[in-house]
């Protein structure tokens, strides 16, 4: 018997957190980064991806390419984890064009995206979604500081069914937070067809979840990692064993360009900080140097310039930084690795060549720390450290450098 639940990860920082939300709540869970062999003894199976930047088409041929493993399971819940800020557009990271791929494969009884998760500071209100920014007000996400000018898919519609509808995916049946008091009306509304669910409170979770279990039959929940949430608790089945983490340094990549990130990078004091010049990427001799001065023992952290034009797409500038790391670690091992940032931490977990992740322990809300499997021994166990752009304490990079 499979896996009871099976999330498809976005992007590997997002799985990520879905990971470590599966795992507190009890649930035995691994992340894999493709198509593994079955993973026996599983409440959930996660497939981490890098469906956030990639346009339609490409993201169809993602889903067509997994779906045997997916279908392997035979999920009673398939969780589409998306961002909690649901940054996406119809050309590219479409939500609702990798939704409807999956109704169509899955044929769920139950297709409901679920609009917010509090623990984020992320609320939605009769539709309309409003996120916590970095100066701590919450903000409609068409006027959020950071997502309403994020440098791919700016969020500029805060009606969550006229953005998700705009990628292909409605109508859907609005549930507001009034109607959650009754679990069964809830539920007969979902029996009719897709539907959108606000979120205000760590309460209105827990109605949801009653509704959902009324309903029964193959469901398919769209959203951030309160999905996971809502699944209650798992049996406490036995966690994976982990091998220790193989002998070298410490690395981190900051390839978001937030300002919580940017924030994050001034603050780090353990590290050797380098700013990753455009003109960087296409020198053949950069790998080279900067595996050189990991010899001397200090961790390294390269960032992105906020400022610098790189004269790239989104997409391939994420194959160069992953191409970079790839260099680095070839040249000397490494025992950790901090990423931020979800397209270029897609495309370098991938690049490395990690088949799993398992979560050992949480750097704060939205960001963990996993042991990573590999073929190889001098990359097997590896700690890598996992959050998105706006995730993450101040000092969160001098916490992975200490704990690891």
């Amino acid at each position: 018997m499979g896996a009871r639940i099976v999330f498809l990860g976005d992007d590997f920082t997002g799985a990520s957190d879905s990971l470590a939300t599966y795992a507190r709540g009890g649930f035995t869970a691994r992340l894999v980064t493709g198509e593994a062999a079955p993973e026996q003894g599983l409440d959930v199976l996660g497939i981490a991806t890098d469906l956030r930047s990639l346009p339609p088409e490409r993201a169809a041929q993602v889903v067509e390419r997994l779906w045997p493993v997916i279908a392997r399971e035979a999920p009673q819940v398939l969780h589409l984890k998306t961002c909690s800020t649901f940054d996406s557009a119809p050309h590219v990271g479409s939500i609702g064009a990798v939704a409807q791929q999956l109704i169509e494969r899955f044929r769920p009884d139950v297709t409901a995206v679920i609009g917010g998760q509090p623990s984020l500071g992320r609320y939605c209100a009769f539709s309309t979604l409003f996120a916590r920014g970095p100066d701590g007000a919450v903000h409609r996400i068409d006027r959020h500081p950071v997502m309403s000018c994020h440098p791919v898919t700016p969020m500029q519609e805060a009606d969550l069914g006229q953005h998700l509808a705009a990628q292909g995916l409605g109508p859907l049946t609005r549930i507001t937070v009034p109607e959650l008091q009754d679990a069964h009306a809830v539920a007969t509304r979902l029996i009719d067809g897709p539907a959108l669910i606000d979120v205000m409170r760590p309460d209105d979770l827990g109605k949801i979840r009653e509704a959902l279990n009324l309903v029964g039959g193959r469901q398919l929940l769209i959203g951030a990692s309160s999905v996971a949430e809502i699944q209650g608790t798992g049996q406490g089945n036995a966690a994976p064993l982990v091998p220790p983490a193989p002998p070298g340094a410490v690395l981190s990549f900051a390839g978001s360009r937030s300002t919580v990130t940017a924030a994050q990078v001034k603050a780090a004091q353990t590290y050797k900080r380098v700013r990753l010049a455009p003109e960087m990427l296409d020198d053949p001799a950069a790998p080279g140097a900067l595996a050189d001065s990991l010899k001397t023992g200090q961790p390294l952290l390269l960032h992105l310039d906020p400022d610098a034009s790189y004269h790239r797409s989104p997409d391939a500038l994420a194959d160069a930084c992953a191409e970079l790391v790839e260099s680095i670690a070839a040249q000397h091992p490494l025992r950790a690795l901090g990423l931020a940032g979800g397209d270029t931490s897609s495309r370098i977990v991938a690049r490395l060549g990690f088949t799993a992740l398992d979560y050992l322990t949480d750097m704060g809300q939205g960001a963990c720390i996993c042991s990573a499997s590999h073929a190889e021994g001098n990359r097997n166990g590896m700690r890598v450290l996992l959050k998105g752009g706006q995730m993450g304490s101040t000092d969160l990079f001098d916490e992975f450098a200490a704990e690891i």
